[in-house]
Parts: C-alpha cells; sequence; structure tokens
C-alpha cells in the first residue's frame, strides 16, 4: 500500500526505509508562515506524538536565499551582527554565520525584498552597499573563507553598491561618485578599485546560487526578474541599458571582455550582483542548495537516517529547479534513503513527485479548512503531518 494512501498524503514511491530509524528532518522555511527551524521542530512533536521512541535529527536547510544563514546558525555556527544598511539605505543590523575562518552571508539580509522598508518597492533605486559593508566586516574579522547566498533580492545594481561597500568608487565622467541604485549606472564611466578591501586578495569567495541567467537581454537580470521587483516594461528596459554600460566599465577596469562577462552563466543572478562578486571578487559560483547542504553537515547527517523528510511552502515546478527539497531529495536518493514532503500547497503530479525522488508529498491544504487556514496554524497542520508520516514510514529497528 502507498504510503499516501488516505487523506494528507500524494503518491510518490514505496513507503518503507533502510535499516535505521532515525528520521531526518531537513525542511526549507515556510514563506509567510514559519522559518524552517520552526517546520522541522513541529514535524518533531508530530512524529513524538506517534512514535515517541523514533530518533529525530533536526537540520533545516535553506537554497541560498532567505533563510541560509538561519539554516547555519542551527546547525551550529556561531552568530554575528553588524550595522549595516537596507537596500534603499535605511540603517540595519544584518547577521551573518561564523564556523572558524568560514562566513556565510546572505544578500537578503540587507539587499533583499524581505527588508525594504514598508514593504515598498524601489527597482531603480535599491542597491547592494549593505551587502558590500557586511562583506567588509568579514573580512576585518580575519575569515577568508566566505560563502555568499544570492536568492532573494530587491535590487539591479549589477553589484556596483556591494563593490563601494569593500572600498571601490563608481564615478561619472566628472569624476563624481554615482549614486545608489541600477538607473544611476547610466551615468558611470569608471571603476576605481584602488580602495578595494585589501583582504579581498586572501579571501576564497563562493556564490551560491541556482539562477544561470545572462546579465543583459529577454532574460538578463532586468527582463526577467525586475518585474517581480516592481519594474514596469519602461523601467526593465532603462535598467537594461545601463547594466550594458555598467558591464563595459566593469571590463575596463578589469582587463575583462565585457561580452564575456555579460554573457555568463549567472552573471544577472541577484540583480548582476553575481557579475560584481566573480568579476572583481574573484568569487566562483555553486549551486546554493548544494553548498548549504554542504555547509550544514547535512550528509553526515544523512549516513545515518532511514528516512529524510523536506519541504517548503508551495511544492510546485518552480521547486524542481534548484530548490531546496529538490536538493534534498536528490542527494538522499544518491544515500539511498527515501524522502517524503511536506508543503503548505502540493501542485506537482504523482509522476513528477517520482521523477523528484519523493516517496510521498503531504500538503497542509488537505488537513485545513482553507488555504489561509494552513497558513495561520501551520505549526498545529505540520505536526499532524508529522505523526502520519510516523505511522506511514515505521521504524525497521524494534524500539526497547
Amino acid at each position: 500500500m502507498s504510503s499516501s494512501d488516505g487523506p494528507g498524503g500524494r503518491p510518490g514511491g514505496r513507503p518503507g526505509g533502510r535499516p535505521g530509524g532515525t528520521v531526518l528532518l531537513a525542511p526549507d522555511k515556510f514563506k509567510g508562515s514559519l522559518d524552517a527551524a520552526a517546520v522541522a521542530a513541529a514535524l518533531a512533536a508530530g512524529i513524538a506524538d506517534a512514535d515517541p521512541h523514533r530518533p529525530v535529527r533536526c537540520c533545516p536547510v535553506a537554497d541560498g536565499g532567505e533563510g541560509t544563514v538561519a539554516a547555519a546558525l542551527a546547525a551550529g555556527w556561531t552568530p554575528v551582527t553588524t550595522a549595516a544598511t537596507g537596500p534603499t539605505g535605511a540603517p540595519l543590523a544584518a547577521t551573518w554565520a561564523r564556523h572558524g575562518a568560514t562566513a556565510l552571508v546572505e544578500l537578503a539580509a540587507t539587499s533583499g525584498l524581505a527588508v525594504l522598508p514598508g514593504g515598498e518597492p524601489d527597482p531603480g533605486g535599491a542597491g547592494t552597499e549593505g551587502l558590500g559593508t557586511v562583506l567588509a566586516a568579514v573580512l576585518d574579522a580575519g575569515c577568508t573563507d566566505v560563502v555568499v547566498g544570492l536568492g532573494g533580492s530587491a535590487t539591479t545594481d549589477g553589484g556596483a553598491g556591494l563593490l563601494r561597500g569593500l572600498g571601490a568608487r563608481v564615478l561619472d565622467a566628472a569624476g563624481a561618485e554615482v549614486g545608489r541604485g541600477g538607473l544611476a549606472l547610466a551615468r558611470a564611466d569608471r571603476l576605481d578599485l584602488a580602495g578595494l578591501h585589501p583582504r579581498l586578495r586572501g579571501a576564497r569567495v563562493r556564490v551560491a546560487a541556482d539562477v544561470d541567467n545572462p546579465l543583459l537581454g529577454p532574460r538578463g537580470a532586468a527582463a526577467v526578474y525586475g518585474p517581480q521587483k516592481g519594474a514596469d516594461a519602461g523601467l526593465v528596459a532603462a535598467l537594461d541599458a545601463a547594466l550594458a554600460r555598467w558591464v563595459r566599465v566593469l571590463g575596463d577596469a578589469t582587463g575583462a571582455d565585457p561580452d564575456v562577462l555579460a554573457g555568463a552563466a549567472g552573471a544577472g543572478a541577484a540583480g548582476g550582483a553575481g557579475l560584481a562578486l566573480t568579476a572583481v571578487c574573484g568569487a566562483r559560483t555553486a549551486p546554493g542548495v548544494g553548498t548549504v547542504l554542504e555547509l550544514t553537515g547535512f550528509h553526515d547527517a544523512l549516513s545515518g537516517a532511514g528516512l529524510v523528510v523536506t519541504g517548503e511552502g508551495r511544492l510546485d515546478t518552480q521547486t524542481l529547479h534548484g530548490k531546496a527539497p529538490a536538493g534534498v531529495a536528490a542527494a538522499a536518493r544518491a544515500a539511498g534513503v527515501p524522502v517524503v514532503a511536506v508543503a503548505g500547497q502540493v501542485t506537482l503530479d504523482p509522476g513528477a513527485l517520482r521523477a523528484a525522488g519523493f516517496a510521498a508529498a503531504h500538503a497542509l491544504t488537505d488537513l485545513a479548512r482553507d488555504p489561509r487556514d494552513a497558513v495561520a496554524r501551520a505549526a498545529e497542520l505540520l505536526r499532524r503531518a508529522g505523526a502520519r508520516i510516523a505511522t506511514d514510514h515505521p521504524s525497521t529497528v524494534p524500539t526497547t
């Protein structure tokens, strides 16, 4: 019988688990409802309701966007708070995570949609200066391995702001500093790197991102992601033109071919922030969720698991393109461990679930009175889903 027979589950494969009864809980956040650690805690409580002796290990995950630092902190990293600025220049306190000489920073903490004052978008004027301030603090603290998660940006400034935060200057033809945001890059004429943070040369910088868009054109940063940040068609065109000017300035400053810089896969990540990090900071790009799984010790935890439970707010076709649950499922499947997903809403059909490696998927909307109820009562419903999963996937190790 399928593990998802009956209400609350959707078929994806056969139930069961390999020897070893530990359930590894590796969910992402349920956006607008619960962070990843709270999701894992609710699922753990439900598993304990159904099987009090079942060993459970919590390993919250993320995909490089908002919640990435929280996942590292849940894995035991040390929080560090730095005074910085938000996407429109308002002061804020940004938290990053440290483990030895490695630092994990998320762009969303300083330049993301979630930290826009009043939630009001500023697609032409939002900048990444705050990210540069945090990166400078990371280098000042002696970190030599720097990982930057690029998801959730509110900006389309080509990373010019983050370079300013690291000590560079973006100048117009008269030698004056250009302003914040992508539109200001239409006046950019020269990038002065003389004041760039000296410790950057001795650091390894990695970018955690799953976006492969180039910088410019119909698949570029402005065209694809600008509308999500509040840009209309006219502003998208203006931002694209400003970024085209900016990449020429970057090419002059670094000696790189502007066309190669602009066309590189991932150059358009986070409104072009990925371009600045690779072209000037020497960063290398790696898949977001894969990087997070590596840094948070997921693979070590997986080696002792008999079942993995992952999830996010909505399990849909976007999940299959670099989102955390898909990355968790791929890693678990490679290790021969079955995976169950839980989401606020599930729109993937059984075939897509099976192909992605999910044995079953449980939707909170199947347990709630309506979609709003699934958000408001997410913790309670996740607890019920956890109990159902423990019942459907009993431990293969006898309890005493």
